[in-house]
């Protein structure tokens, strides 16, 4: 992976890991799924109008229908579980359990993509690298189940189902098209969590305050429009084990974000757990 790309990565994570406290804030004014909508409602024209400025066509017959609307369904179920995740426990341990999505994704893409293959060093740091989440579980031991651990496994969740959004894109049509039109694909479809959203009896917009609307505006134009466009054009030019690795940075971002902005607590067996995180980035990119 050249340089710019690896920089690129870099600054996807910062601005993902910070994403997750403004979710949380944008929680305080704004319900869960409708959130969710609203990000993907919202970043659609601007995508549009991107892709008029480059030329791209949006609208064509490629028989990739079938693949974009499985993506967009997965993109959707994976943002249902993030925010309802956050409802329940913190923005550091979401963002944490949220990361393992490379793990699923590599070991997908290993079977189903030709040429996206793991060696035993790769396969060794992947999973030294997941072993966060049963560390990070550990830190729940002894406690009666409550509210706090369902947002944990929502949030596992919410791992599994980029993981298969990932592989869905790798393992298609999906990586022979223009990037804009893999995003407005599960764009598109997440924008259904917003009549869902009321449909199970959510308030929608009801406490419209400057942070939570600043919080959904960087999510729209930051994360959904800027950062999106990043990751699917690198997701189209990279094999799944060479960018995995690096998406393991979010947590340590996502944590540091968390303690500083949010005031959450920093335990020992999350600082373990981002610990793992990051000994498998080191084993996946040293050299053989």
């Amino acid at each position: 992976m050249p340089a710019r790309h690896a920089v690129l990565l870099v600054a996807l994570c910062a601005a993902w890991g910070f994403a997750q406290v403004t979710m949380k804030w944008g929680g305080e004014g704004i319900s869960p799924l409708v959130q969710a909508g609203l990000r993907s409602l919202l970043a659609i024209p601007f995508i549009l109008a991107w892709c008029w400025w480059r030329g791209v066509t949006v609208f064509k017959r490629d028989g990739t229908l079938q693949a974009g609307l499985l993506a967009g369904v997965l993109f959707s179920a994976e943002f249902w579980a993030i925010f309802r995740a956050l409802e329940l426990t913190s923005a550091a341990r979401v963002v944490v359990l949220l990361y393992t999505a490379p793990f699923f994704a590599v070991i997908a893409t290993h079977f189903l993509v030709r040429g996206d293959r793991l060696t035993r060093r790769k396969l060794a740091g992947i999973v030294i690298a997941f072993a966060s989440v049963p560390v990070l579980f550990a830190d729940r031991l002894g406690a009666a189940p409550d509210a706090a651990l369902m947002g944990d496994v929502i949030a596992l969740a919410s791992g599994i189902f980029w993981g298969g959004t990932i592989t869905t894109i790798k393992a298609t049509g999906l990586t022979r098209i223009a990037s804009e039109r893999t995003l407005l694909y599960q764009l598109a479809v997440s924008c259904l969590l917003i009549p869902l959203g009321f449909a199970i009896g959510e308030e929608g917009v009801f406490d419209p305050t400057p942070r939570v609307l600043g919080s959904l505006a960087f999510q729209v134009l930051g994360v959904a429009v800027v950062s999106y466009l990043a990751w699917f054009w690198l997701v189209q030019r990279h094999a799944a084990s060479a960018f995995a690795p690096f998406l393991f940075l979010t947590p340590a971002f996502g944590v540091a974000c968390g303690w500083l902005l949010l005031g959450e607590a920093v335990t020992p067996a999350l600082l373990a757990s981002v610990l793992l995180v990051g000994v498998g980035i080191w084993v996946i990119n040293r050299g053989d």
